[in-house]
C-alpha cells in the first residue's frame, strides 16, 4: 500500500441514546448544557459520569476530541457546594496554561446556572489578582503545578477542603517532569477525597503509578482495545519530503479546497517563528505559539486564531494537548513527532466532536526510524511513505488542492485581519520587563558610565558632559611618564642611540 494514500475508518459508532438527565445529572447542569446544544453525552461521558456521581475513583481514557473534559466537569460540579465557604472544594491540575484556560471555560459553561466561583492559576500572570480572588472565595481552582505550589507556599491557597481532585492529561502529569510537583500537590489535599485521572493515552506504567493516588479505581475506556487510537473521522496522509521544498509544499497544502483553520506543529520554538514569518511573507494570516513567548503574546495568538483573525497557527507541542478550537479542519506535522503519543495529541486538534478532519505529516529522510516506531505502535498503513514534492500530482489529488496553485496566496484571498488586529492584554506578567516604559532614574535602569579622563594638564577644567563638572570636581592629575627597562635595567634615550 502506498504510504500516502487516504486512510479514514468510518465505522458506525454506537449511538448514545441516553441524555445527561438520564445519567443522573442535576437539572440546572442539564439546562446549562442544553443552552449550548449539548444534549446527548459522548461515550466517555456516558461511562464516566454515573460512576463519578457514585464517588468512584476513575481512570478515564478516550481518544482526543471525544469529550473527556465534560466527563469530569459535570460530576465535579454536582458534588461541590455552590457557593461554599470560600475555600476550594475541587482542584483540576493540568500541564499547560492553554489547557487551564480551556478547562476553566468548560467548567463555567456547565455551571452557568449555579453560583460557581472558578479561578484559573498559572505562571506568567501577576500574583496579586489571583491572590485577591482567592481571598474573596472560590469553589473550583484549575491550574498548573508550579503556580499552585507557589500560591500554597504563600499561604494564599488553602487546599484542605478539596473534595474532588482531577489530573487532566494524566499521562503528562505523571511523567518525570511533573511527578515531583504532583506528589507535593497530592500531599496538600485531604486523603479522603475523590480522585479522577483522564487522558487520551495511558501507558501501563502510568496506570501502575496512578494507582498510588486512587482508592479502588475503575478504569473506563470509551473504545475497545481493537479500535484504532486515532479518531476515525480524521483522514491521515504521510509524505516523505525534502527540507528545502517544505515551505513551498506547505503553502500549497494551505490552499486546499475546504480548508478552514489550520494548526501546524513543529519540534522547535525557533522553527515555529521562522515558519510563521515565512507564511506571513507569502500572504497567509499566521501566528506562532511556543514557550519562549510571554503569556500575553501566547493568549493574543490563540484569541486571534479563535476569532478568525489568523487562520494558521504554528505551534510547538505546548498547544498539542487540550486545545479545543472549533473549525480546525487541518493539522500539519511540519516535522515528525517524537513518539506515538505526541502524534495522537497533535492530530487530535482536528476531527473533534465527530467532525471531519485532515492530518498531514511531512517526513524528512532522517525520520525513517522514528516514524517506523510510530507507524508500528499505532498500526498505521504508512510504512513506506511516498516521496513527494510541491509539484507532485498525487499531492494535489489526495489533498484536493486546485490546479495552478503557487506558493503564494493570491491577494484576492487575503481576507484575514492578521495577528496585529488582536490586542495584547496586559497580564502583569512576572519576570518580564518593558524597557520602553521605564522612567529616567527608575530602579534597575542602567546609568551611563562616567568616562575617565586620561589626558590634560594640571588645573585644566574637565570637558563639558564628562560627568566631573561641579564644585566637587577635582583637576585631573598629570600622567606619570612610563619608565622603560631592558632586563630590569632602566633604559635612557642615550642607551637607545
Amino acid at each position: 500500500m502506498s504510504g500516502s494514500k487516504r486512510w479514514s475508518r468510518h465505522d458506525e459508532e454506537t449511538i448514545i441514546t441516553k441524555t445527561f438527565a438520564e445519567l443522573g445529572v442535576a437539572d440546572d447542569i442539564v439546562a446549562a448544557l442544553a443552552d449550548q446544544q449539548i444534549i446527548n453525552p459522548f461515550p466517555i461521558q456516558a461511562l464516566a459520569i454515573p460512576l463519578a456521581l457514585k464517588d468512584h475513583d476513575l481512570i478515564g481514557q478516550a481518544r482526543t476530541g471525544t469529550g473527556k473534559t465534560m466527563g469530569f466537569t459535570v460530576p465535579m460540579l454536582q458534588k461541590i457546594d455552590a457557593p461554599g465557604d470560600g475555600r476550594p472544594q475541587a482542584l483540576v491540575v493540568v500541564p499547560t496554561r492553554e489547557l487551564a484556560v480551556q478547562v476553566t471555560n468548560d467548567v463555567k459553561m456547565a455551571g452557568a446556572r449555579r453560583t460557581v466561583r472558578v479561578l484559573t492559576v498559572y505562571g506568567g500572570r501577576a500574583y496579586e489578582p489571583q491572590i485577591e480572588t482567592l481571598k474573596a472565595g472560590v469553589d473550583v481552582v484549575v491550574g498548573t503545578p508550579g503556580r499552585l505550589l507557589d500560591l500554597s507556599g504563600q499561604r494564599a491557597l488553602d487546599l484542605s477542603q478539596v473534595k474532588v481532585l482531577v489530573l487532566d492529561e494524566a499521562d503528562k502529569m505523571l511523567d518525570l517532569g511533573f511527578l515531583p510537583d504532583v506528589e507535593r500537590i497530592v500531599a496538600l489535599v485531604p486523603q479522603i477525597r475523590q480522585t479522577m485521572l483522564f487522558s487520551a493515552t495511558m501507558p501501563g506504567p502510568v496506570i501502575t503509578l496512578a494507582r498510588r493516588y486512587l482508592q479502588h479505581p475503575t478504569h473506563v475506556r470509551a473504545e475497545s482495545p481493537d479500535d484504532s487510537a486515532t479518531v476515525p473521522t480524521t483522514s491521515q496522509f504521510v509524505f516523505r519530503t525534502h527540507q528545502m521544498d517544505k515551505p513551498e509544499m506547505l503553502a500549497r497544502v494551505l490552499q486546499a479546497d475546504g480548508r478552514g483553520l489550520v494548526m501546524i506543529f513543529t519540534r522547535y520554538k525557533r522553527a515555529a517563528d521562522r515558519i510563521a514569518a515565512d507564511l506571513v511573507e507569502r500572504g497567509f494570516a499566521a501566528a506562532a505559539v511556543h514557550g519562549d513567548l510571554g503569556q500575553g503574546s501566547r493568549e493574543q495568538a490563540l484569541r486571534a486564531f479563535r476569532n478568525g483573525k489568523v487562520d494558521v497557527l504554528v505551534a510547538t507541542d505546548v498547544a498539542a494537548r487540550g486545545i479545543d478550537i472549533a473549525g480546525v479542519t487541518h493539522v500539519i506535522n511540519y516535522e515528525c513527532p517524537e513518539n506515538e503519543d505526541a502524534y495522537l495529541h497533535r492530530i487530535g486538534r482536528t476531527g473533534r466532536a465527530g467532525e471531519a478532519g485532515t492530518a498531514v505529516t511531512f517526513l524528512d529522510w532522517e525520520d525513517s526510524y522514528r516514524w517506523g516506531m510510530i507507524n508500528k505502535a499505532l498500526d498505521l498503513p504508512f510504512e513506506e511513505p511516498e516521496e513527494t514534492y510541491s509539484t507532485s500530482p498525487h499531492l494535489y489529488t489526495e489533498l484536493e488542492i486546485p490546479a495552478g496553485v503557487t506558493g503564494r496566496l493570491p491577494k484576492a484571498a487575503r481576507t484575514r485581519e492578521g495577528l496585529e488586529a488582536e490586542e495584547v492584554e496586559d497580564l502583569g506578567e512576572t519576570g518580564r520587563h518593558k524597557p520602553s516604559e521605564r522612567k529616567t532614574g527608575e530602579r534597575g535602569q542602567r546609568k551611563p558610565r562616567a568616562r575617565k579622563r586620561t589626558g590634560g594638564s594640571a588645573g585644566q577644567a574637565p570637558a563639558a558632559g564628562s560627568g566631573a563638572a561641579g564644585p566637587e570636581a577635582q583637576p585631573a592629575k598629570p600622567r606619570r611618564p612610563r619608565r622603560r627597562t631592558r632586563s630590569g635595567v632602566p633604559v635612557t634615550d642615550t642607551d637607545q642611540s
